[in-house]
């Protein structure tokens, strides 16, 4: 007895060549602290800087020179006025309608006094 048999046909299958991911790590350049115990050198003379140039004014006939704040002090202070306004308008609002409730009220009892009052009548 023959013992059957089969055939398997051999194929070559393509393979499919996939490039190996890459990417763009973040990366941070890393900051130097000195040591705590950091002192001069012996012998090591302090470096002479320049005084600073004073602060720029703003000169108009009529008035005396005005200085010029610093930028940093302008960029704070333009903040600060952007960053307050509207609360400072929301509350210019309720004060004034709250001032102006209570004035009508003083108006309405001003006026039933005088309406009450004994002169006001004609007898």
């Amino acid at each position: 007895m023959d013992i059957p048999t089969i055939e398997i046909p051999v194929v070559e299958i393509d393979t499919v060549e996939i490039p190996l991911p890459t990417a763009e790590v973040p990366y941070y350049i890393p900051m130097v602290v000195p040591p705590s115990d950091l002192r001069e050198p012996e012998g090591a003379k302090p470096v002479q800087t320049a005084e600073p140039p004073p602060p720029p004014k703003l000169n108009l006939p009529p008035l005396p020179p005005i200085p010029i704040p610093s930028t940093e002090v302008l960029v704070t202070a333009v903040a600060a006025t952007t960053l307050t306004q509207p609360i400072i308008e929301q509350i210019k609002k309720k004060l004034q309608k709250f001032l102006q409730g209570r004035i009508n009220k003083w108006k309405q009892n001003r006026q039933k006094k005088k309406e009450s009052s004994p002169s006001s009548k004609k007898t």
